[in-house]
């Protein structure tokens, strides 16, 4: 059986009864949209993170796009993040008529180099996009001190940092505001689509609970700002409920299984993940690099394991986003990553065996490149 780099079965076995019982209290509430499990979710989330409020939404891309759009990025702004991302992000920017700006990412974290936003800062800028990426922090003081000295908002793209911390902060706790995935595949996954905007600050909560419900306060006919239909699913939301119960051990799961992978193939020439100091590292995904990748990824077939790259393609060098101007050789970093990483298999229910499969047979290939 092939092996793949993220599989849910596992998990759903050991945790059937549960979610099972999630979809039965949902069709047995008697109402199926914002009813009371997208509100408890919304609470026990911002009570996780200890703030004040999360708006639940259909996904991860419109997460970002309503908690930019909340924050008052409209047409014409400049939103400054990386393109070495999954491309919702930045297509989240674009879809409000703003534009991307990109700043490189350091070479040994692969996380956004801050020291370069200050340059790319214009009178057009208005907010700045950290991305939390493969579950771990960017560093949140440099760009605080410039959000203050410029007039910047900050949204956290925290899709692939649940329960991450940054100098002993959670992220999405150290911004304006900042945007979840629940995608199945992320630390805190759904059985499907969900999204989530977690903040402080009551003006942005009211603007998002608007902006996911066409635009209307309470209910229908009160329109104030025409949006779209953007809420979370009441099904997906009672399910969240009952996994945010077990964030932590999901956590403490995918830390065990890369101490696994860190103490088998330590001592290969693979460049395993490094953990940046005052991070507390999640691993969504565990990104490691080597300058035979696409041998390895090949290789591994022979072995029946999948393998992904996180990513292939800057989002920068995207046919898509041409119009952008960007060209090759503007990103150096992001595109050397680019083809070098890629991602071992990494879930909390990756059982012992399957993890020395995945070890032994890394090893075996390395040995012969």
């Amino acid at each position: 059986m092939t092996l793949r780099v993220w599989d849910y079965l596992p998990e759903f076995a050991e945790e059937r009864e549960e979610i099972l019982s999630a979809v039965e209290t949902v069709f047995s509430s008697g109402q199926l949209i914002l009813g009371k499990s997208v509100r408890g979710f919304e609470e026990e989330f911002a009570a996780y993170h200890g703030l004040a409020h999360c708006v639940g939404v259909d996904n991860g891309t419109n997460a970002i796009k309503l908690g930019l759009q909340a924050l008052g990025v409209g047409p014409g702004d400049e939103v400054i993040t990386v393109s070495n991302t999954a491309a919702p992000t930045v297509v989240a920017i674009d879809s409000l008529g703003a534009r991307p700006v990109f700043v490189d990412v350091g070479e040994d974290d692969y996380l956004m180099d801050t020291a370069q936003v200050t340059d790319v800062i214009t009178s057009r800028t208005k907010a700045l996009l950290p991305v939390h990426l493969y579950g771990q922090c960017v560093d949140m003081a440099p760009l605080r001190g410039l959000a203050a000295e410029h007039g910047l908002r900050i949204l956290e793209d925290c899709a692939q940092a649940h329960g991450a911390r940054h100098q002993g902060q959670l992220s999405g706790t150290m911004s304006d505001a900042a945007a979840f995935s629940f995608y199945p595949t992320k630390v805190l996954g759904a059985y499907g689509d969900g999204g989530g905007v977690v903040t402080s600050e009551d003006e942005v909560s009211r603007r998002l609970r608007r902006l996911r419900f066409y635009g209307m306060e309470d209910h229908y006919y009160t329109l104030e700002t025409p949006a779209h239909n953007s809420r979370l699913d009441e099904v997906q939301a009672e399910i969240l409920r009952r996994k945010l119960t077990r964030l932590d051990d999901y956590v403490a799961g995918r830390r065990a299984v890369a101490q696994r992978y860190a103490e088998g193939l330590g001592d290969t020439d693979l460049v395993l993940p490094r953990t940046v100091p005052g991070n507390e590292h999640v691993y969504y995904v565990y990104v490691v690099r080597h300058p035979e990748r696409d041998r390895i990824i090949e290789e591994l077939k022979n072995y029946s394991i999948s393998l992904n790259i996180s990513y292939p393609w800057p989002v920068h060098t995207m046919t898509g986003f041409a119009h952008l101007g960007y060209t090759k050789g503007d990103l150096p970093i992001t595109e050397k990553l680019a083809g070098e990483i890629f991602s071992l298999p990494m879930y909390p229910s990756l059982g012992r065996e399957r993890q020395d499969r995945v070890i032994d047979a890394v090893r075996e290939v390395l040995a012969r490149i």
